[in-house]
Parts: C-alpha cells; sequence; structure tokens
C-alpha cells in the first residue's frame, strides 16, 4: 500500500476517535469564561442573545465547563443521561447569557461529564462562582486596547489562590476572548496541560465596554 493511502487511513481513523468517547473519561476541566461585550459586538447581538441586553451589564460570563484530557478533549460522549428540559437550560441563562448556550454546552461536553444533565448544570454554576471576576472588567466604561497579559495579572490578583500555569487567556480576530481556568474535577485549580496553557501574546487586544 502506497505510504499516502497509509497515512489517510491514520487520519480518518484518528479524525474518528475525535468525537463520541465514553463519559466520564478525562482527566480534569476548563472553565471558559467568555468576554460578552467582544463577543456581542461580533455575533451575539445579532442573534438577540440576552447577554448583549444592555440592562445585564454582562462581563465575563460563563461560556462552559469542559471536560479535558491532558491532551486534547471528549466531545460528544456517549451516555445514559437524560437531555435536559428546556427550563433547566433557561435556568442557566443568567450565568450563561442564554438558554440555547446551555443546551449546546450540554450536547458537546456535558454529557461527557459522566454526570446528570442537573449536576452537570450545578457543577458548572459552582465553578464559575469559584472565580472572582476582576471588577475592572464588571464596571468597564469605554474600549480599551490592551496586552492580554494584563487581564491574566488581573485575574491572579483577584483570586489570590490561582498560579500563572492554571490560567490561560485567548484572543480572536484582535479581541480579548475566554479567560480559561484549569480545574480538577472537584474545582480546585491546578496546571493546564500542554494545548490548554498557550497564552494569546497580543500587546493590543480590544475590549469592547460593558453595556
Amino acid at each position: 500500500m502506497r505510504i499516502s493511502a497509509v497515512l489517510g487511513c491514520l487520519f480518518w481513523a484518528s479524525a474518528a476517535l475525535a468525537e463520541g468517547e465514553r463519559a466520564g473519561d478525562f482527566d480534569y476541566y476548563v472553565l471558559s469564561l467568555s468576554w460578552a461585550p467582544g463577543w456581542c459586538a461580533t455575533d451575539g447581538a445579532g442573534r438577540g442573545a440576552a447577554q448583549c441586553d444592555p440592562a445585564t451589564d454582562a462581563s465575563f460570563v460563563l461560556h462552559g465547563l469542559w471536560p479535558q484530557d491532558e491532551r486534547g478533549y471528549p466531545s460528544y460522549c456517549r451516555t445514559t443521561a437524560r437531555d435536559p428540559a428546556r427550563s433547566a437550560s433557561a435556568a442557566m441563562e443568567d450565568v450563561m447569557g442564554s438558554d440555547g448556550a446551555a443546551w449546546y454546552q450540554w450536547k458537546k461536553h456535558g454529557r461527557c461529564s459522566g454526570l446528570s444533565a442537573g449536576d452537570y448544570f450545578a457543577l458548572a454554576r459552582r465553578a464559575y462562582g469559584t472565580i472572582a471576576i476582576p471588577e475592572v472588567f464588571r464596571r468597564l466604561g469605554r474600549d480599551v486596547k490592551l496586552p492580554a497579559a494584563v487581564v491574566e495579572e488581573a485575574f491572579l490578583e483577584a483570586n489570590p489562590g490561582l498560579a500563572r500555569d492554571e490560567i490561560t487567556v485567548t484572543c480572536n480576530a484582535g479581541r480579548i476572548q475566554e479567560a480559561r481556568i484549569c480545574l480538577t474535577k472537584d474545582l480546585r485549580p491546578r496546571r493546564c496541560g500542554a494545548d490548554v496553557i498557550r497564552d494569546c501574546t497580543m500587546n493590543d487586544a480590544l475590549m469592547e465596554r460593558v453595556r
């Protein structure tokens, strides 16, 4: 068999294993906090997302609690757990910004936790509550450009128990995108894996004001 064909088979075999893993089989969690004003400026406002309503004053919202492996992550896992009722997804809107976001996070990531939908949502809410959002971001009154490292420093200052290798800040399209905190299965900070720990290195990343 030609080497190209062998590589092709390996590629597709690997791709097939990228989704549908067994629920509960993972190493740690990544708590992902999305900068709502940036998402609303690019995508959310046009979707009518609740977090984009100026009355909410949304800053960093809960994007998701993601089961993670030391390298890579499981998704769309096989599980016997029942999907959440619409009311259960809607109840997460105050921290996740919309019931649609909660449903999607359950479908892609929550099923991999090995928990019921109710327990997964409760754990995600509890994880979100363990991290203090820096006050300067809660009341950001104007658009600013700043080094992504400053955002990380602010989180470290607001969370004295958090170490530098336990948080990473990501950027997208010139904007601050997310703060991601690595947690053990019982929600204690831990060192991020090699594929999570890479920080955004932008020196002029945009952070839109809180509306």
